[in-house]
């Protein structure tokens, strides 16, 4: 059954053909916070490559007409890069022509967790697809359980804030670095709130043959209890504190894209979103100073690798 779904999606995915299914559901990787701002990122991505794609994440508004197939509820990565193998199979026999373009969403935990290993061998395997992680920090679709992608401080159902505890202990994974060491031809950070950057590094990324990925900061307004029309100026302070730096390895070479006018004080980052609040009270002021810490430490560090 899944060969002959695997058949019927090379033939749907053709550049003749390529036609969307009408309707749909969720697919298992992609992230599913309610926020317009998470969702809006994906359509950019598809606008943004170059050609017709076999996508695998949710099917929604932002899918591109005539262009875009998606996998239905229930397929993972592996049945997804088992069609972009086929495909590179059949094409390199001459039965197919034209170029598709392989494009996985999926959220934080599926990527920083529960799927790291199977994105890791496809990374080592050197298939030819773009992975984009729409990072939120947390397992928002199941009850906003904290993941390894979860700062330090923040207050999640697994790691609630109270009088024992501040909330996460652990300072977050760096998993842009865990890929970049893949040595895989480009790796980028990007935000929701920079739309220019993150469209100029899809098109890099679809431009080069093998693995891609990128990792962009999408907030949810559950999650971090924000109101929905603060969500990218949320994500635009996350910037501009090098809390989430905007930069590229592109075959190894570092670059840094964004440098803010004035790095702003982590603490401008935590007091809009409610599950930092408790952060602000007399007992936790050093939390707030080691996550600042934290945050030039990173800084300093991406700063030493860009001017190698």
């Amino acid at each position: 059954m899944r060969a002959a779904l695997i058949s019927l999606l090379l033939i749907l995915a053709a550049p003749a053909a390529a036609t969307p299914p009408a309707g749909g559901g969720p697919g298992t990787a992609a992230a599913d916070c309610p926020d317009p701002a998470d969702r809006a990122p994906r359509g950019l991505i598809l606008r943004s490559s170059l050609g017709p794609a076999v996508w695998l994440g949710e099917v929604g508004a932002d899918s591109r007409p005539g262009l875009a197939f998606t996998f239905a509820a229930g397929w993972e990565l592996w049945d997804f890069l088992a069609v972009e193998a086929a495909y590179r199979a059949l094409k390199s026999k001459g039965k197919l022509e034209g170029e598709i373009e392989f494009v996985a969403f999926a959220g934080d935990g599926g990527t920083y967790d529960i799927g790291l290993q199977s994105l890791s061998g496809a990374l080592e395997r050197g298939h030819d697809f773009l992975y984009v992680c729409l990072n939120n920090e947390a397992y928002m679709n199941t009850g906003i359980q904290r993941s390894s992608a979860t700062p330090k401080g923040a207050s999640a159902t697994t790691t609630p804030a109270g009088k024992e505890s501040y909330g996460e202990k652990q300072w977050r994974k760096n998993l842009t670095e865990i890929v970049a060491a893949h040595e895989v031809p480009y790796v980028a950070q990007a935000s929701i709130s920079n739309l220019t950057d993150l469209s100029n590094k899809v098109e890099k990324a679809v431009s080069y043959q093998g693995p891609t990925f990128l990792n962009v900061l999408a907030t949810c307004q559950l999650g971090w209890r924000i109101n929905p029309r603060d969500a990218v100026d949320t994500a635009r302070i996350g910037v501009d504190t090098c809390y989430w730096p905007l930069y590229e390895v592109e075959e190894g070479e570092y670059t840094v894209n964004y440098e803010p006018k004035e790095k702003k004080p982590v603490e401008e980052w935590l007091k809009p979103q409610k599950r930092f609040s408790h952060l602000f009270k007399t007992e936790y002021e050093e939390v707030v100073e080691q996550i600042q810490g934290l945050v030039d430490r990173d800084w300093e560090r991406l700063h030493k690798k860009a001017d190698l």
